[in-house]
């Protein structure tokens, strides 16, 4: 981890050094038990609580100033988690449109809780929504049910880091609060489910290019980091849209935006891998 501890509010924080800090929450929501309140608790939050029914699985991180949930994405080695991904037939949701039907379906588990704590403590705290992968999908929906409930507190932010669509035009469109949504490369998950299904993504997006750099979220320059991502990771026997999808890959990109590192060079190198060039060749 990268962060200091916190020793004031998460809003007096930059803008680069939340969406870092929240990264960091959704990796430790992969961490279990001891390890991840010890992880927490180096970040300043002094209440951990993990939530876990029925293999839906979330934290709440907290302190005196802040309401931290959490959730926790895929685990490729855990059959609910599988199966809440792959049941992506829009369903009606608890409010407006139509929404992931998987996704949903966890959410629906741990929201009595999640509520009942958010009503109990959230009096003097702000309140923040994060996750990664499939906890991005469940972090959106969260937060929606919270903005739409008299005892929630409007949240403050939602970050989500490699996102997969959550709903349709008419549900994304009735989640109005603070939604940034960072993506990196050639991410696989943030393109799925399909825009044939009607899905469509929430929130303002926040593109790495392959070099790890901050870039407009472009047609040109998704197409010319997606070939040259791919390229180059094939020379390195990876995967690209699945090594970019990679919790610690965003941390490492926000750890250098936050900190003021430089942009990473692009080397004269990447020209003979450009897809124009070895389409001429």
């Amino acid at each position: 981890m990268f962060s200091k501890k916190l020793t004031k509010p998460i809003a007096n924080l930059s803008f680069e050094h939340r969406a870092l800090l929240f990264a960091e929450l959704s990796a430790i929501a992969y961490y279990e038990g001891k390890d991840a309140t010890r992880e927490a608790k180096k970040l300043g939050f002094t209440t951990v609580e993990f939530y876990n029914i029925k293999g839906a699985e979330a934290y709440r991180f907290m302190n005196k100033h802040d309401f931290v949930i959490a959730c926790r994405g895929t685990q490729p080695k855990q059959w609910n988690d599988i199966k809440a991904d792959a049941e992506a037939w829009p369903v009606v949701s608890e409010t407006v449109g139509r929404v992931h039907k998987g996704f949903k379906h966890e959410v629906d588990k741990l929201w009595p809780q999640i509520e009942e704590d958010l009503e109990r403590e959230q009096a003097e705290r702000n309140v923040w929504f994060t996750g990664h992968s499939l906890g991005a999908g469940m972090a959106t929906i969260c937060a929606s049910r919270c903005k739409g409930e008299n005892k929630c507190t409007n949240p403050k932010e939602l970050h989500t880091y490699g996102t997969p669509r959550v709903g349709w035009p008419s549900y994304i469109n009735h989640i109005p609060f603070k939604h940034y949504r960072w993506r990196n490369n050639n991410d696989i998950v943030t393109r799925v489910p399909m825009r044939w299904m009607g899905y469509k993504h929430h929130g303002t997006c926040h593109y790495f290019n392959h070099f790890g750099n901050l870039r407009n979220y472009t047609p040109w320059q998704i197409a010319k980091d997606r070939w040259r991502g791919f390229f180059v990771s094939i020379l390195k026997g990876k995967f690209d849209p699945i090594s970019d999808h990679n919790i610690n890959e965003y941390i490492k990109h926000l750890n250098n935006l936050a900190n003021g590192s430089k942009e990473a060079p692009q080397p004269s190198a990447m020209k003979s891998l450009d897809p124009i060039t070895l389409m001429k060749n």
